[in-house]
């Protein structure tokens, strides 16, 4: 029988003690199965560490995309599968990869499916404290996107209630009072090409799902690998525009400031002054060099075989930009 460890959050919001002793039992029906009740984000980093350096065969991350974030970051690069028991709020990660956000559906769909190769990003920074190196499994915010992170952070009770609603109107209140006036601070080179910003986004998988039925789409079609936008204004009208066009699937007008990078080989970001990075939700730090690799097969996953959305009744290098569709 192959082996697996449980890791969970028990504060991801949907997590009871009925789920939890549920989801073991079916696990066990499929592995040889420990549990592991981790204190801290760097604890649950090691544990799955030592899990993949111990050959268990799969690692289950039962909770919110902090829970997720962190295996993932202990089983990249290795043989070990990554099993998403979706618990949390939003629960982005596995939205992207087709998985139910039913957590017990979840891993009984799970016991079926092989693992399967998945793109991360690897995200390198020089911070005030060194330099940082990790992987993301869905994105990787500079500049705007990171200081929403880190002031929705600020409240966790209402992250945890209200979700993506909460990040939401913490964007809208920092985009009003801090973001609407900012002017580039970084020097944005991408396989040869540069450009000016004020903020990026970088999304591993396509579409960008954090708002549940609603995703984000940087190009209108998949680009079968990474992509990054990055805006050299965050005025309200173009902010609301650059929303507006990613929420239909349009593309976004170069015209009004707006670049895309997909499928490209390595993005380097120069800041001054450093700016606030994040992956996956979680706020890496301030950074004055960053540099945005695309990782394909850098982990497997428990997971159906074709990325896609999960539907709506299950809810419990330099793109040329200016061209397609019209102004």
């Amino acid at each position: 029988m192959p082996s697996a460890v449980l890791i969970a959050n028990p504060s991801a919001s949907q997590f009871t003690g009925g789920m939890y002793r549920r989801v073991t039992q079916i696990l066990a029906r499929s592995y040889d199965l420990d549990t592991e009740w981790p204190v801290s984000a760097r604890e649950t980093e090691r544990i799955a560490e030592a899990s993949a350096r111990n050959g268990v065969d799969a690692v289950f991350a039962m909770g919110g995309d902090g829970v997720a974030h962190h295996v993932a970051n202990g089983l990249a690069g290795t043989s070990t599968a990554l099993g998403l028991v979706p618990a949390g709020t939003t629960n982005v990660l596995a939205r992207i990869l087709g998985i139910t956000q039913k957590p017990i559906k979840a891993v009984e769909a799970a016991n079926q499916w092989e693992p399967q190769p998945t793109r991360m990003g690897r995200v390198a920074a020089e911070t005030p404290l060194g330099t940082i190196e990790r992987f993301a499994a869905f994105s990787i915010g500079i500049g705007f996107d990171a200081d929403v992170v880190e002031m929705a952070e600020t409240r966790p009770f209402a992250k945890v209630r209200f979700g993506s609603l909460h990040f939401a109107s913490t964007a809208i209140g920092r985009l009003l009072s801090n973001w609407r006036s900012e002017h580039p601070n970084l020097r944005m080179t991408c396989d040869g090409d540069r450009f000016d910003a004020v903020a990026a986004l970088t999304q591993i998988h396509d579409p960008y799902t954090y708002f549940g039925r609603f995703p984000l789409r940087l190009l209108p079609d998949p680009p079968g690998g990474i992509a990054t936008m990055a805006a050299d204004d965050l005025g309200v009208a173009r902010a609301t525009e650059i929303l507006s066009r990613a929420a239909v699937g349009l593309r976004p007008r170069t015209s009004i400031g707006v670049r895309v990078w997909s499928c490209y080989r390595e993005l380097t970001v120069e800041a001054e002054p450093r700016t606030p990075f994040q992956a996956d939700g979680e706020l890496l730090g301030y950074a004055s060099h960053i540099v945005i690799t695309p990782v394909e097969d850098a982990i497997l996953v428990l997971r159906p075989q074709t990325d896609s959305t999960p539907p709506p009744d299950d809810e419990a290098g330099a793109e040329d930009s200016s061209g397609g569709d019209p102004a």
